[in-house]
């Protein structure tokens, strides 16, 4: 059985990690199967919203320890961190958003999936940590997406002590968008992948791309990209349609797929 389930359910893609009784660890496989998923779906003009998932008590308990006990040589343990990079990278190359709803605990490299999508919900049980310290493996690319999403000392306070953190703090420190009862967590996950989901998906793509862009340069260099970027956008078919439409005060009629 595949530990990575595709959902095509257009405006939505849904991949869900499909391996509770291990509690959806990362194995070098499973991060192979999540990075083709993220690739077919980034590929289909249809998939606007992309809702990542998983089974089980926990969202994610990161790495799969098991496959990296055995003393592997230098290039073993290169490709699988590479293969981790390339799968948080493929969410931030997706021209769709990508919504984490997590129910359950999210740890180290799973901790890291959730920082690294574009938004996230969880369950107001969930719980976040970054561990590796306390196993001496110190959650070093899980640091990336997290301490840009949540700053420099709450970052280091997670990775220096491996303790987690709840739902409520999640959210009061921007690791998630927001928390909600666990009976609630589909609805609102559904709510925001189909408020996103009515916008042009070409303008939602160009505007991804846009943020990522600019968020790493300064001020000036921010606005340079994003003049350019409102610029082509003003240019583009549906936004000439969207602007048209908001002045004959009815609703638009998007033309254009995300690519």
């Amino acid at each position: 059985m595949t530990a990575v389930r595709l959902e095509l359910t257009h405006p939505v893609a849904r991949i869900t990690l499909a391996q509770p009784a291990r509690r959806n660890a990362l194995s070098r496989s499973v991060l192979d199967e999540l990075t083709a998923a993220f690739h077919n779906v980034g590929d289909d003009p249809e998939v606007r919203v992309v809702v990542l998932a998983a089974e089980g008590p926990a969202f994610s308990a990161g790495h799969d320890l098991a496959e990296m006990v055995a003393q592997r040589g230098e290039q073993y343990y290169d490709e699988l961190f590479d293969a981790c990079v390339t799968t948080m990278q493929a969410i931030r190359e997706l021209p769709q958003p990508v919504i984490a709803r997590v129910d359950g605990i999210a740890t180290a490299a799973g901790c890291q999936l959730v920082a690294a999508c574009d938004l996230a919900i969880c369950s107001d049980t969930a719980r976040f940590a970054t561990p590796g310290v306390n196993i001496g493996l110190f959650c070093s690319t899980p640091m990336v997406p997290l301490s840009r999403a949540i700053g420099r000392k709450r970052a280091l306070e997670m990775l220096l002590t491996g303790e987690p953190i709840d739902a409520p703090t999640a959210v009061a420190w921007g690791l998630v968008n927001r928390a909600v009862s666990a009976d609630e967590l589909d609805a609102a996950v559904d709510a925001l992948a189909a408020r996103i989901a009515a916008a042009s998906g070409i303008v939602v793509g160009l505007g991804k791309r846009a943020f990522y862009a600019q968020e790493a340069l300064d001020e000036d260099g921010a606005y340079a990209i994003t003049a350019a970027t409102m610029a082509a956008n003003a240019m583009l078919d549906d936004a000439q349609e969207g602007m048209a439409a908001f002045l004959e005060k009815r609703a638009p009629r998007w033309r254009q797929d995300p690519g």
